[in-house]
């Protein structure tokens, strides 16, 4: 965009609309130049059109780049072809900043390296990908930490920190990262560089003197900070806690020296591009802990926050019941309703922290006698362990997502007015103000955020597909603009203008300082390249929103049943970017994106991916797109997302049916076919055994399977045992005695009943010894192999046969059980999902328990027991979970039979996802990232620990990786209660 003569911006020419040529050249001269990736296909565009905002702009292409120099190539490229640019951390905005026509520039993937940490200078240098929580890890062992604590921390980047100015529930102690930040290196709009840090006045009287746009920064900044003045004092909010505007009130303060690296902080990429941070670490306190006040309503939590700051915190947060509701829904995040009290309308979280744990200890003491005294709630929890905060930490973090889990199709709590902070003295008034005017409009909202500091973060629900709600944000954003004014607050205190807020700023500011702001934009970017359209000059609060843009969902007869508005597009459109699917160390999801850290691998990127091709006028066809398989390929089928996305987006359905189509259309591979029919195979290898286990061992017929069916040569193949669980069931003696636990059906699974049936041995003596009179199912297949291959129509004939044999052949309401994690979870899962509206299908569902309860049941009543001197007392377990079960049970049935064992210690590990995922990390373009999923937590957690520590899996893939991967055994846990069993009990 070029400036005319008054200094106005020139109305700007999208830049999708560039001519195709034009776009090639751009392409052609990045990947000439750039070593990092170049890609301007329709589906990277498409991920990158969203952020976590409402709004959605389709940009030109995306680059990757791998160090400052490819940044300045991209900038200087950007600039011969006259096209925009936006630099990009994480994507989390929620405002709009990282949406834009043009070039984007993902600084996340490869600039995500901690270059320098020196604790004696409590300092660190970063790349701007470099993720908070890294650098917090990195920073520990020193005793430090970086200051801002934003919830995102698990993937939030330093780079976009800076560009937001971010804060968080700790900024009442450390402020906002503007506070942290020393020096900046940049890319300036002109390609050129230069470090941003304090000068003194002859050093910036030096610089001043270079005809570079550096030095053109240093000569006009300050004759603009004195021109100004009086607007500049006058113009800006009172109130500390600011994220939006450029920072002109820093330039003119007197007792500081001219700063420029904290004046771009919070300028959203419109001034410059970060490649290097200089950031301030700050001591890391010894201790946390925490008080959780109980309350009847969110006004009386509000009014409890005056004697909470009477106590000195470091963060008092609320939340109210709808967050506390969408959290007793999610198997994730259920634990924290067992410790609460009653059924409370809102919690208050106040957080002490400091090195002397009996201070802090009494000041939680102080604060619930205060409560008390003064009435405020009806209970006060005291959470002063790591194992006790860990339930209530989890969902303070998540409570944005958890919110947005309550959409319903394209109604959904949106980000406009979520940002605003008066000083708390006033934010009980202001609340109760503020949910008159959602009354007024007929809006309800989920209310949380920052009490300490007077930010609330309100997500009206909204549904921006009606015109009329589009109008109505409208009003309620004028509204809430004009009463946080009237109460000295700030509009965006710590998510930013972006797209969301910056139509506002003239008004806000005042019309002097708001020209003075345009003028700050034309001195760094003169051709108005750099991310236009935030902060200055922006388009309507109501332009580029993202779900007016999508078309109505073409039809598609699906086979798996989408329980969710909008069917398959619907559940893919779930999805809000949010990014958790970004963490990189702790839960499993998602175990391809912590391989790669590539967008496209993480489960919001095949959402976007899939929704774009769901949009199509043809989805059918569209679904058969070999670039949307490509971007679906790595996606491990774990299920995490559907427990650990707050959202529930559960991309191992949505890639089975995408996989079926892509069949109709292009025919089913021989290798699919194959793993799809495994039960015969197995069945064939079991009984051919042993002549059947010589290909595993043979390398002629290994590297055969390699070429006419692509399995991995170095992957170990399962051993077939000629007496299989079936044979053995069929060939003993029953134990005799009385059945007073009545009937139980043990799921023969296609796996361990033919490679591991020692496992299903234990399990039915152990039954059996319990009182059940065991029935073994070993008629049929779950389908769980032809669900992963996308062969849903084999899946849902597998589906209804066992189905229905196991509801002629039990008793009405008997439990059905299996040592198998992943087909014992199909049953209560897909199978429903295949057949919804089939009652046998549905009536087994519900009869499925695990067997861990059942063991732990007859162990707790006395029907069986454990001796105390088993070769197992004293040990440690170390218990690796199935991520199916996890997701759809979760591990604490497991983790309580094991603790059953007399004198273990039972260690639960949070290693993500082994990496095998069944079928996947045998085939041999799969087989490499499968062994670095495992390499990243997994195989180094059971690597560290002593010979004498025994290794606990549930799921036959994930004890095969473990022992390829470490050349540990692992065992089943009903094993292990059959190896401590009584026998004379």
């Amino acid at each position: 965009m070029t400036a005319i003569s008054d200094g106005t911006p020139a109305p700007q020419t999208a830049a999708t609309e560039a001519p195709a040529g034009h776009a090639r050249d751009l392409e052609r001269q990045l990947r000439e130049d750039l070593d990092g990736e170049v890609r301007f296909d329709e589906y990277t565009r498409h991920l990158f059109s969203r952020d976590a905002s409402m709004y959605a702009i389709m940009p030109l292409g995306v680059v990757f780049p791998r160090h400052a120099d490819d940044v300045r190539a991209a900038v200087a490229a950007a600039a011969e072809h006259g096209v925009p640019l936006l630099p990009r951390g994480a994507g989390t905005s929620l405002a709009g900043q990282t949406t834009g026509a043009g070039l984007v520039l993902d600084l996340s993937r490869h600039m995500n390296r901690i270059l320098e940490l020196d604790p004696e200078a409590r300092t660190a240098l970063v790349e701007p990908g470099v993720v908070q929580d890294q650098l917090n890890r990195a920073a520990a062992p020193h005793g430090l930490m970086f200051g801002p604590d934003t919830s995102t921390s698990n993937r939030a980047t330093i780079g976009g920190m800076a560009g937001n100015n971010s804060a968080g529930s700790g900024s009442l102690r450390y402020g906002m990262t503007i506070d942290h930040i020393r020096a900046l290196d940049v890319v300036l709009s002109d390609a050129t560089t230069a470090r941003l840090g304090p000068v003194t006045e002859e050093e910036r009287r030096r610089r001043a003197e270079a005809a570079t746009l550096e030095g053109r920064l240093y000569r006009e900044l300050p004759a603009l900070v004195r021109e100004n003045a009086d607007a500049i004092e006058e113009g800006f909010p009172r109130f500390w806690r600011r994220a939006g505007g450029y920072r002109l009130d820093r330039l003119a303060r007197e007792d500081t020296p001219f700063d420029l690296a904290k004046f771009v902080v919070g300028s959203e990429g419109t001034l410059v591009v970060v490649t290097r941070a200089l950031v301030d670490l700050v001591p890391k306190p010894a201790h946390t802990v925490i008080a959780v006040g109980h309350f009847t309503s969110v006004a009386g939590a509000i009014g409890a926050t005056e004697d909470a700051l009477a106590c000195d915190p470091a963060a008092v947060e609320l939340m109210d019941r709808t967050i506390l509701d969408l959290s007793r829904q999610k198997i994730e995040y259920a634990s924290l309703g067992t410790i609460l009290h009653g059924d409370p309308e809102a919690l208050l979280f106040v957080s002490f922290t400091g090195d002397d744990e009996a201070e802090l200890r009494g000041r939680l003491q102080r604060l619930a006698a205060l409560w008390d005294r003064h009435g405020h709630g009806y209970h006060t929890l005291q959470a002063v362990t790591p194992a006790e905060q860990s339930a209530l930490l989890k969902v303070r973090k998540s409570s944005l997502g958890l919110l947005m889990a309550a959409s319903e199709g394209t109604k959904r709590p949106l980000a406009f007015v979520e940002d605003t902070a008066v000083d708390p003295a006033h934010l009980a008034d202001y609340t109760r103000r503020f949910k008159a005017v959602l009354d007024r409009h007929g809006l309800t909202a989920g209310f949380y955020g920052h009490c300490s500091v007077g930010c609330l973060h309100v997500r009206p629900f909204l549904d921006l597909t009606d015109p009329h709600q589009q109008k109505t944000m409208r009003a309620v954003a004028e509204e809430v603009k004009d009463l946080v004014a009237e109460y000295g607050g700030v509009n965006s205190s710590e998510h930013g203008d972006g797209l969301a807020r910056s139509e506002f700023n003239r008004e806000l500011f005042g019309p002097d300082l708001y020209e003075a702001m345009r003028r700050v934009k034309r001195i760094f970017d003169p051709e108005n390249r750099m991310n236009p359209g935030k902060i200055v000059d922006a388009p309507a609060l109501t332009d580029h929103l993202r779900d007016p843009a999508l078309p109505p969902a073409p039809a598609l007869r699906t086979r798996l049943d989408f329980e969710v508005v909008g069917g398959m597009r619907g559940a893919a459109d779930r999805c809000m970017n949010i990014g958790l699917c970004r963490k990189a160390d702790s839960g499993t999801m998602c175990p391809s994106y912590m391989a790669t850290r590539n967008e496209e691998d993480a489960t919001r990127g095949r959402a976007g991916a899939l929704v774009k091709a769901l949009s199509e006028p043809d989805p059918k066809r569209a679904l058969g797109d070999e670039r949307l398989h490509e971007v679906l390929d790595l996606c491990l089928m774990c299920k995490a997302c559907k427990s650990e996305c707050p959202l529930g987006v559960d991309m191992a359905s949505l890639k089975a049916e995408a996989l079926s189509h892509h069949h109709d259309l292009h025919g089913v591979p021989l290798r699919s076919r194959v793993f799809g029919a495994i039960r015969l195979l197995n069945r064939l290898g079991s009984a051919t055994a042993p002549l059947s286990n010589l290909p595993g061992r043979t390398g002629v017929l290994r590297r055969l399977l390699d070429r006419r069916l692509g399995i991995a040569p170095a992957r170990p193949l399962p051993r077939f045992a000629r007496r299989n669980l079936v044979r053995w069931f069929r060939g003993r003696t029953a134990a005799a005695g009385a059945r007073p636990a009545g009937t139980v059906t043990w799921l023969a699974d296609s796996f361990t009943t033919y490679t591991e049936p020692e496992i299903g041995r234990a399990a039915v003596e152990l039954l059996e010894r319990a009182g059940w009179d065991v029935r073994l199912e070993s008629g049929g297949c779950c389908g769980r192999s032809s669900l992963s291959k996308g062969l849903l129509d084999d899946a849902r004939d597998k589906a209804l046969d066992l189905a229905h044999r196991i509801a002629r052949s039990a008793p009405p309401g008997s439990p059905v059980v299996g040592c198998e994690p992943s087909c014992v979870m199909t049953l209560r899962d897909e199978h429903r999902a295949l057949l919804p509206d089939d009652t046998a299908v549905r009536d087994i569902a519900h009869r499925v328990r695990q067997v861990e309860e059942l063991l732990t049941e007859a162990l707790d009543d006395g029907r069986l027991r454990l001796r105390a001197d088993s070769w197992l007392r004293g040990r440690k377990l170390l218990y690796h979970g199935h991520c199916h079960q996890k997701a759809e049970v979760g591990t604490a049935a497991t983790v309580a039979l094991l603790s059953r064992i007399p004198g273990v210690e039972v260690a639960e590990l949070d290693a993500g996802c082994c990496g095998m995922a069944g079928s996947f990390g045998f085939e041999s373009e799969h087989y490499d990232l499968s062994m670095t999923v495992g390499s990243d937590r997994l195989f180094p957690a059971i690597t560290a620990e002593p010979a004498a520590t025994v290794v606990v899996a549930t799921g036959v893939s994930c004890r095969q990786q473990i022992f390829h991967g470490t050349e540990r055994t692992a065992w089943h846990p009903v094993q292990l209660i059959r190896e401590a069993l009584d026998p004379d009990a």
